[in-house]
């Protein structure tokens, strides 16, 4: 394997996704564009023209957005490796930190060094997202000092967090030989397990605040629900969501005892009952289908095949120098390994999208058949209508974009398929 054919590879993938997400995108500002101004006979009944108008309006604006994003994001992909970026920081800070902080400092000091840099030239679109996007279209309540806070917790969480894992990789990678990735998977696995169990008790309520949910009524309906299901949960809480965006949701999380049920605030003070009912049928047809385990599965197998084919690589010189990175000669290479498939892994990752979504949107007619069999078809129905409407999530998709992205099926296909059912 040479270096040029390193480099053709990896810029030919890389032209052709830039190519293929900008058309997409591009499909589908001029699909929703184009039926702006006529509700779908379908929902005629139920979406008035104005909701109708907001929402392609918000896609189209996001849209443009995603459209400056994915051009940005290619530039500096492309500025990192081939253009010279990461060589540039990976000599620096090898200069500056392996003399006195040892190998796994210079390392660490590596990956500090690219999430720093790379969270920082991502920031100015978030905060145009949040502040300007959302805001404008009256889906954004958080103020700069909750967006500040957040910033700040989620850097120390990931500090606290990534660290300690960067450095048993590290460790890994140096002191177990040719197979340093199964031994990695396996710790990436166990740790994706443990999070599964402390996210909903100890990091997600660094976020938001989670109380019990008081309305005894409807939580004798959910519970009634559960019971008919099968399904056991460690308790039903009400998040703040509200405080952060309008948009609503509903969710399950945690892993064997630490389960629980989460609404947002804003979905209950939109949906009756018996619509919140539908909504967590629908949640629970993930669970009997086991959806959740399933998607774990194939991401854990993603990563095995990760750590594989970078457990070949990371001793290939071609490597290093196809991607505009000298190795090093006196320090290891690890992290600077561990770096180049992270940034160009997305790359060759997005051509496997189209799968991923497919699967998806099949779990997604799974578990809405499963809701229509536990709990009134209408409800369901009426609860998705109000959800796509106060999220003002378009009814006209470009169909070509929805096969590419949509991880749920749009609102024409999940209706039809349940008056199929």
């Amino acid at each position: 394997m040479s270096s040029l054919f390193v480099t053709s590879v990896f810029a030919a993938a890389l032209l052709l996704m830039l190519v293929l997400r900008l058309w997409l995108i591009t499909r589908q500002i001029r699909h929703v564009a184009q039926h702006r101004n006529a509700v779908p006979p379908a929902f005629a009944s139920v979406v008035g023209l104005e909701a109708h108008r907001k929402a392609a309006d918000y896609t189209v604006a996001r849209q443009r957005l995603d459209l400056l994003t994915t051009a940005w994001t290619a530039a500096v992909l492309l500025g990192w490796t081939l253009l010279g970026g990461l060589d540039l920081l990976n000599q620096t800070l090898r200069d500056l930190l392996l003399p006195g902080w040892g190998s796994m400092g210079y390392q660490l000091g590596l990956l500090v060094a690219v999430s720093v840099i790379g969270a920082v030239l991502d920031l100015p679109f978030d905060v145009w997202r949040t502040f300007r996007l959302e805001q404008s279209f009256g889906f954004n309540r958080m103020t700069v000092g909750l967006w500040l806070r957040d910033l700040v917790v989620g850097a120390v969480l990931g500090a606290l967090i990534g660290l300690p894992l960067a450095a048993v990789m590290l460790w890994l990678m140096a002191t177990t030989g040719a197979w340093w990735w199964l031994w990695a998977f396996a710790v990436l696995a166990g740790f994706t397990l443990l999070m599964q169990v402390l996210y909903p008790t100890v990091i997600a309520p660094l976020f938001n605040r989670f109380e019990p949910l008081a309305d005894q009524a409807l939580a004798d309906r959910v519970r009634a629900l559960m019971q008919r299901c099968g399904f056991r949960a460690q308790g039903l809480f009400v998040m703040d969501g509200s405080k952060r965006s309008a948009h609503a949701n509903a969710y399950f999380t945690g892993f064997g005892a630490s389960k629980r049920v989460v609404f947002f605030d804003t979905l209950l003070s939109r949906l009756s009952p018996q619509e919140v009912e539908a909504v967590l049928a629908h949640e629970l047809g993930h669970f009997h289908h086991r959806h959740v385990p399933k998607r774990l599965v194939t991401v854990m197998g993603v990563w095995l095949v990760t750590l594989a084919l970078l457990g070949w690589l990371m001793n290939q010189a071609a490597f290093y120098t196809g991607l505009g990175v000298q190795p090093n000669l006196a320090a290891p290479n690890h992290a600077l390994a561990l770096v180049l498939i992270t940034m160009v892994g997305p790359v060759f990752g997005f051509f496997i999208g189209p799968l991923t979504a497919a699967v998806s949107r099949r779990h997604e007619f799974e578990a809405d058949a499963f809701a229509c069999r536990h709990a009134r078809q209408g409800d369901l129905q009426a609860a998705l209508l109000k959800l796509y409407e106060d999220n003002a999530s378009t009814l006209t998709p470009d169909p070509l974009y929805v096969r590419a992205y949509y991880s749920h099926p749009p609102a024409s296909e999940r209706l039809a398929a349940m008056a199929r059912a």
